[in-house]
């Protein structure tokens, strides 16, 4: 008995449109850098402590963080809207690593900054003078 895969037809396999876009999603992300466990764009280049410039313009930035942030998980918030500048703000829900990325736009120039966590952000000191205990 011949089964269905086993049969001569002369069609070929054909990818479905979801494995297609799974496979887009994964070549996206594959070769992005991650700093502090937050995720840049291919090409990003370092400009100061936690700031990046990013190779791409404003919307194409916000495009490829919803693909790897999506908008349900990790919300959004407009920081600033003006003429010449624009900034949005992508919150962290876990705050594992980083509290959230501002995505912003200044001078024809996109950078992306990482809000560190604030136990990142915080070094834990300990007091110079201890008291002694008291005497009773």
């Amino acid at each position: 008995m011949m089964r269905a895969l086993d049969s001569l037809k002369r069609h070929f396999y054909k990818a479905r449109p979801l494995g297609a876009a799974l496979f887009t999603l994964w070549a996206t992300v594959a070769g992005a850098e991650v700093v502090s466990g937050a995720q840049l764009p291919d090409g990003s280049q370092k400009v100061g402590e936690n700031r990046y410039r990013a190779p791409r313009d404003f919307e194409a930035t916000l495009d490829y963080y919803r693909s790897v942030y999506s908008t349900s998980n990790y919300p959004r918030r407009q920081i600033v809207n003006q003429p010449g500048v624009k900034a949005v703000h992508i919150i962290n829900p876990s705050g594992k690593n980083f509290a959230g990325l501002n995505i912003y736009e200044a001078n024809d120039e996109v950078r992306i900054f990482i809000v560190p966590s604030q136990q990142a952000a915080r070094p834990v000191k300990k007091p110079e003078n201890p008291k002694p205990p008291k005497k009773k």
